[in-house]
């Protein structure tokens, strides 16, 4: 008998990961058999319009008018979710619309408040709890009680969570106790503009970017360490006189005090910003880059270090949660603490051309291993355990 399966569709290209997974989920939706499976797309943003223009899916755009506006998670946690579920689908019309469609399933990719406001079968997504791990860092831990409200209502309502890795899956078994059965591991795979491998010709014409260069791509959270790689750079001065780094990534809170310290340590020849850079251009970075450096604190896994490997780019990342579950030997590791640590593994990516060549062949060997199509093959066998009550939970 066919099953109807319903993918919503709320984030935003600013939620970074958020935004790249539920892309993912998007192919994936749409791989799933004809023959045993109806589609449907119900996207609540006009950005994700061109996104489905190559699937044969059915979808509905349904704006979400002022919740669009709204921090969902905070306007959620005023009234008992009992109420929401009992009286959403009278008050607005994307509930009305939900529920009108009959689905079997919903899959929620992006920690969506609506996979347990909405009175539907849902598959929700957990990303990370930092707030609990790392809540020394104030994106997350001014928000601990909304975050934990949160988390803990889609542990109660949904049918399933999916999570990152097995780290992930620990963490949701560690802090709310859920079965796991229920818990899912659909680990990050490398975005299809980094698969496709493809490059603007234009690029050059508009990066002016140094002719050998470490790569950062990451919004500027105080989470993501930048301030890390500035001092490790700084370490360099004298023993890598010719160091350059390369930011890319949106304002957030550690941009100003990144930027003073940079101009405070003297370091403003070496380092190069770049705001806002579309996808397509994100090949061009990776394919110049004398390496990939993440510095970061957070995890359990992160995608820039999927991007850097599946286009065989040396990396070292932080030796951090599921970082070296993910990776395995295709990277280095260093404790994001340590800023001798960072400046070793700068030193060694800059100057060890071996090295290099030994960590891109890693890389490219790994990522054979998990790609779109291991992807779409985990996530139907997770649709098929979600559908039956009490799933095996073979992941």
């Amino acid at each position: 008998m066919t099953k109807k399966i319903g993918l919503f569709l709320n984030s935003h290209p600013s939620q970074g990961g958020a935004f790249q997974y539920s892309q993912s989920v998007l192919g994936a939706l749409a791989a799933l058999p004809d023959s045993d499976y109806e589609k449907l797309v119900v996207y609540t943003r006009d950005e994700w319009f061109g996104y489905l223009r190559p699937y044969n899916v059915g979808s509905l755009h349904v704006p979400l008018g002022i919740w669009q506006s709204l921090h969902g998670k905070l306007a959620s946690s005023f009234l008992p979710v009992e109420l929401w579920r009992s009286r959403l689908s009278r008050l607005h019309r994307v509930a009305q619309v939900l529920k009108r469609q009959m689905c079997d399933l919903w899959v929620f990719p992006a920690q969506d408040t609506w996979s347990y406001l909405m009175p539907v079968h849902a598959l929700g997504t957990i990303h990370d709890l930092m707030h609990r791990y790392e809540k020394r860092f104030p994106e997350v831990g001014r928000e601990y009680r909304i975050r934990e409200k949160h988390y803990r209502n889609m542990c109660r309502w949904c049918r399933g969570v999916l999570v990152d890795s097995r780290v992930g899956k620990e963490h949701v078994m560690e802090s709310y106790g859920l079965d796991q059965r229920r818990i899912h591991v659909l680990p990050f795979v490398a975005p299809a503009y980094i698969c496709s491998g493809g490059e603007d010709p234009g690029f050059c014409r508009r990066y002016r970017l140094p002719r050998k260069f470490i790569f950062y791509p990451a919004q500027y959270w105080e989470h993501k360490n930048h301030k890390g790689l500035v001092l490790a750079a700084a370490r360099l001065k004298e023993a890598v006189p010719d160091l350059k780094v390369v930011f890319v990534g949106f304002r957030k809170n550690g941009y100003a005090s990144t930027w003073k310290l940079i101009q405070e340590l003297g370091l403003r020849d070496r380092f190069f910003y770049f705001d806002y850079v579309p996808e397509s251009d994100m090949v061009g970075f990776y394919r110049r880059a004398r390496a990939m450096v993440m510095p970061t604190f957070f995890g359990p896994t992160n995608i820039p270090p999927l991007e850097a490997m599946a286009l065989g780019t040396p990396m070292a990342v932080s030796a951090v949660y599921g970082m070296e579950e993910q990776l395995g030997d295709a990277a280095l590791y260093f404790d994001p603490s340590s800023v001798d640590a960072i400046a070793e593994a700068l030193r060694l990516l800059w100057t060890d051309d071996r090295l290099c060549r030994d960590l891109s062949a890693r890389s490219l060997a790994r990522a054979s291993q998990w790609g779109p199509l291991h992807f779409n093959q985990r996530f139907q066998n997770i649709i098929e355990d979600t559908l039956v009550p009490e799933g095996n939970g073979r992941y």
